[in-house]
């Protein structure tokens, strides 16, 4: 499977059974802990993924990411790169949730 599709289904989709949470993602400081190298940019049209932050874990949509404290709970470990050359995925921050999608 290509590395951007499983990124992108692991991000995205926190499926846990047949239920669709928002994904746990916590925020590593190493690299070499990360399941993802993530490029934040200030361009919708640049982002492979547009995401939307919730505060409530419970949020049932695709798209939607919940920052997590714990390592433990996450079900991504994400590391934050300031070069979009070295990125697995470029995502936009939006502040909607009905533009959370993520292209392939």
């Amino acid at each position: 499977m290509n590395r951007s599709i499983w990124l992108c289904t692991l991000l995205f989709l926190g499926a846990t059974g047949t239920q669709v949470i928002a994904a746990p993602i916590y925020i590593t400081s190493y690299p070499s802990e990360a399941n993802a190298k993530v490029f934040v940019t200030q361009y919708k049209s640049e982002a492979n993924c547009i995401v939307y932050e919730t505060p409530y874990q419970s949020e049932n949509d695709p798209g939607v990411w919940f920052f997590t404290k714990y390592k433990s709970n996450a079900r991504a470990r994400i590391y934050y790169t300031q070069y979009k050359s070295e990125a697995d995925l470029v995502v936009y921050f939006t502040k909607y949730k009905s533009e959370a999608r993520c292209r392939y």
